[in-house]
């Protein structure tokens, strides 16, 4: 009898040892959907700062979890704003970015980490590990992703905490469905431990989801909204149970809304979800010539000397490989990440960085030969023709930069908020938009104004910012996130015409047929349209077979005699007859959205945001 005693004792302490959460119970609190810079965000979080301060003691609350959108567009002065208004927290505090801090940041989600430390989070916390990751997207409009570094981040954590049974709570800004394009790599991480329970915002509402097996919350937004305060989430861990409580600051803690049980669920308890589908490639036209994984998510497009082809990630490098192998042949690593495509011309490669320079690098090399330092971000991508190099930034300054010597020829200083397209050189002239409703035409020699285009717009987000200026015929075409296509008298800058309809919802993704009759643009709901380039409406005299589904990517169609190349925020690169609007092959590269593509004879290489890069030939 005695032994048992013991025995049943020691199992007890062994327990308490291995998985110490049994005997105890903490509290802490969930803020989420901050969006600081929108009408009430900052003294929203005002409120419930004081709040937090107060219920410290009260509440026994022991730490702060924001789980994204802290800010409304990701701008620097905004998340200098919401740091001011957090560092009254007397609470530790562990912090995220979310879709709206990272898909509109002028500073190309770089100063999110600059301002808080870390755009992700791991620590253990009376016997619970807590995890989380970034959920992009980051400066293209797409699904969420968790960006490739933070995976390989993940895997790094996991190995350097190798205690698999110590329960984790896993916490991204979006919840871990198909709303982020790679979902299953989280989670397939994730449950190779004892996670319990995954945290989300997002929704800015609350609610209760299965994650493939996982408890996943979504907690309401801290915003008032219709109501006279906002909200927050108090969570009790207890040593079998999760309790969720609305807290109104300063005013009542509800009931509980939500109570779970806390336990070790079943790893494979995810047959019943529909993951990304390969097997079309087997019998696909178009062949894998090679492939090359980045570590890193790439969000730039890729240029060629013929030999070599030029791409960036946000890790920061600037990298060649070898077009005829994807070897890679050198790497340069700036301070910032770079979603600015690589211009080449006379033996140069020219690209900018989020750490607030534009950079010259021997193509053969990779060894600097110069760079020029902004005042902010340079999202914007080169472009270049005869020895110079075009590129918008996020100060306010356009530059035109002398490629042999890196010297700056001239600035245009009157930019309304940031560039991060890659403009269009015609009829001496340079052409793009940017984040603030802003559409230019300066003089390639001089960098004046030719002339100044604005789309009534004020809804920053609506600005023609993300689409590649198309120029036929005169005229300028461009489509923006209101749904509208716009075209522009390339002399005057004056409005031909600008239409929207509802039936081809159009979005940024567009390109000119190789023939330069039609603009090619592709619609939300993943169709493919042929827009004629003389006609005083918007006329379509074209129209693909191709059914892509509900549609976000911004990137750029590009195309030659035989095919049209159209990318998908999917992974899914299609190729379309100009003639038939056939669909004449698919290739399924990754599930992560397609970067602007090489094309070259008889093959393309095409780049995913995920680090993904391939040579097709077909």
């Amino acid at each position: 009898m005695h032994k048992s005693l013991f025995i049943i004792a020691y199992s007890l302490l062994v327990s308490l040892v291995i998985n110490p959460v049994i005997a105890q119970t903490f509290k802490f609190a969930q803020v989420t959907d901050t969006h600081v810079g929108g009408s009430s965000g900052a003294d929203d979080l005002r409120r419930t700062v004081l709040d937090l301060n107060q219920l410290r003691e009260a509440m026994k609350l022991d730490f702060v979890i924001l789980s994204g959108d802290v800010t409304e567009f990701g701008s620097d002065e905004e998340l200098a704003l919401a740091k001011q208004i957090l560092d009254s927290l007397e609470l530790p505090l562990y912090v995220i970015p979310g879709n709206h801090d990272a898909n509109w940041s002028e500073s190309g989600a770089n100063s999110f980490r600059k301002v808080f430390g870390a755009e992700t989070f791991f620590f253990e916390h009376k016997g619970y590990q807590f995890i989380g990751t970034t959920s992009g997207p980051n400066m293209r409009m797409s699904p969420g992703q968790v960006p490739r570094e933070n995976l390989v981040w993940m895997d790094s954590v996991f190995k350097a905490n190798p205690n698999k049974e110590m329960p984790l709570i896993a916490v991204n800004h979006y919840p871990l469905d198909s709303s982020l394009n790679n979902w299953y790599e989280n989670i397939d991480r994730i449950k190779t431990r004892n996670v319990q329970l995954a945290l989300c915002g997002h929704g800015h509402i609350n609610h209760l989801y299965d994650w493939e097996g996982i408890p996943g919350v979504m907690a309401r937004s801290n915003l008032r909204a219709k109501e006279a305060v906002g909200g927050y989430n108090i969570i009790t861990i207890t040593g079998d149970s999760v309790f969720f409580q609305v807290r109104k600051p300063q005013l009542v803690t509800e009931d509980y809304w939500l109570k779970l049980p806390l336990r070790k669920i079943n790893a494979s308890s995810s047959q019943h979800v529909k993951r990304p589908d390969y097997s079309l490639n087997a019998s696909s036209p178009a062949k894998l010539v090679w492939e090359y994984e980045d570590h890193g998510d790439i969000g730039a497009g890729i240029s060629s000397d013929g030999k070599l082809m030029f791409i960036a990630n946000t890790v920061g490098e600037v990298y060649a490989l070898d077009l005829t192998n994807g070897e890679k042949k050198w790497t340069y690593k700036t301070d910032g990440k770079v979603y600015s495509t690589p211009a080449v011309d006379k033996g140069v490669v020219v690209v900018g960085s989020s750490d607030h320079f534009i950079y010259g690098i021997h193509a053969k090399t990779g060894e600097l030969l110069w760079k020029i330092e902004a005042n902010k971000a340079v999202l914007g991508s080169p472009a270049v023709a005869k020895g110079k190099a075009y590129i918008g930034s996020s100060d306010g300054i356009f530059r035109c930069i002398d490629l042999k010597s890196g010297k700056l020829l001239w600035t245009f200083d009157q930019v309304q908020g940031y560039v991060s397209t890659l403009p269009t050189l015609a009829d001496g002239k340079v052409i793009f938009g940017s984040w603030k409703n802003g559409f230019y035409a300066l003089d390639q020699k001089t960098g004046s104004l030719v002339w100044q285009w604005d789309n009534g717009q004020a809804n920053r987000m609506f600005s023609a910012a993300a689409c590649y200026p198309v120029v036929t015929n005169n005229r300028v075409y461009i489509v923006s996130p209101d749904r509208y296509m716009s075209v522009i008298d390339l002399k005057t800058g004056k409005t031909i015409w600008r239409e929207k309809k509802d039936e081809y919802r159009v979005r940024e993704s567009m390109g000119l047929a190789h023939n330069k009759k039609l603009v090619y643009a592709k619609t939300m709901d993943g169709e493919l349209i042929g827009v004629q380039n003389d006609a005083d409406s918007m006329v379509i005299s074209w129209k693909a077979k191709l059914r892509l589904g509900y549609e976000l990517a911004p990137t750029a169609i590009y195309s030659d005699s035989k095919h049209i190349f159209v990318p998908s925020d999917k992974g899914l690169m299609s190729a379309v007859d100009p003639k038939t609007g056939e669909t004449v092959w698919q290739y399924k590269i990754s599930n992560g959205m397609i970067n602007p593509v090489l094309v070259l004879k008889d093959k393309v290489v095409v780049s995913t945001m995920d680090g993904k890069i391939v040579m097709l030939t077909y």
